[in-house]
């Protein structure tokens, strides 16, 4: 049976990911490109552009076979003219993603938060599948977030909404974030928050630790390592990751007990540290939730991966440009 294509793109710092997903969310083809950031940025579309057109001849198909883009982009989005307000890692202040994609792919195109469109994946094929309440939080770099409700992205007034990776959490002492903040729940709980934890711990470790040893010969560890030594009983790696999970378990609770969400999905770099990660943060979470906020909410490893944005971004496709009077998915 001929069935046209879902066209997804996620856009990082780094690489673009993209993918031809079939409409029951199938991925037929996924691939990625460096992110060209040289001139601010612009040539990004053009390059989106170029890639989907190579591929489409590689697969011996024409454009015709494509119904849409679902593109994502850190930074606040404006959902309804479709452009990025501010993206600094990639040179983008107001940037007409929307208007110059389709101009350059003759494709309809719409362009969402990349980590709204990470929680819109988990929750059409992912960790999060069958739940029409769900928080979804990647932690990465950085600590991203999306938020559904009733089958409906969060975006808020001005395209914000989500945003938990800039949940104060930490009141006193609390390290500068990016956003120039102290205390986000960013500067602890993301893989560079972690490692921030683990040196100022490190410094002053007393014990008898593999973790504080190989700190003291090279001067440096990652969130891996750290992890890693907590499956190992290190002392002070548990002390570090319990820290990590205390805050993440505050924020996450509180964000519960205002939602009542069915699901929190937990994605990201550090989600791979599965339940090393997972068991103490539900403790963490359970000791600040609402009982019944708590019984009604399950926490879950994403399961997506890397693939979790052009999957949503082609849920987006499916449910915005080829069903648009259902009105799914738009902002509340």
């Amino acid at each position: 049976m001929y069935e046209n294509w879902l066209v997804g793109v996620d856009i990082g710092g780094t690489t673009i990911k993209m993918a031809f997903i079939s409409q029951k969310g199938g991925i037929i083809r996924k691939w990625e490109i460096p992110t060209n950031k040289n001139e601010k940025g612009k040539h990004i579309p053009s390059d989106i552009a170029k890639s989907i057109n190579l591929h489409l001849y590689e697969l011996g198909k024409s454009k015709d076979k494509l119904i849409g883009i679902g593109i994502g982009a850190p930074g606040p989005v404006n959902v309804l003219e479709g452009t990025i307000e501010v993206a600094v890692n990639l040179g983008w202040e107001n940037f007409p993603l929307r208007d110059i994609l389709q101009q350059e792919t003759f494709l309809p195109v719409v362009v969402e938060n990349d980590a709204n469109l990470a929680a819109i994946g988990e929750m059409w094929k992912g960790a999060g599948n069958g739940a029409k309440n769900l928080i979804c939080i990647t932690l990465g770099t950085g600590v991203g977030g999306g938020i559904i409700v009733n089958g409906k992205l969060v975006h808020g007034e001005n395209g914000a909404g989500g945003e938990i990776g800039h949940i104060t959490s930490k009141l006193k002492d609390g390290l500068l974030c990016n956003c120039g903040k102290k205390g986000c729940l960013e500067t602890i709980a993301s893989a560079t928050g972690i490692v921030s934890l683990a040196l100022e711990e490190l410094a002053y470790a007393e014990e008898s630790s593999k973790l504080k040893k190989y700190y003291n010969k090279y001067q440096i560890v990652t969130s891996k390592q750290i992890f890693d030594a907590v499956k190992a009983a290190d002392k002070t790696a548990i002390r570090i990751i319990d820290q990590v999970t205390f805050h993440l378990g505050f924020a996450l609770a509180n964000l519960a007990n205002s939602l009542n969400p069915q699901k929190i999905v937990i994605g990201g770099g550090v989600s791979n540290a599965g339940d090393t990660l997972l068991i103490p943060l539900k403790e963490q979470f359970a000791q600040f939730a609402f009982p019944r906020v708590s019984e009604g909410v399950e926490l879950v490893i994403a399961t997506l991966g890397n693939d979790a944005g052009v999957i949503g971004g082609a849920w987006l496709v499916k449910e915005v440009l080829m069903n648009k009077s259902k009105g799914n998915l738009v902002s509340v």
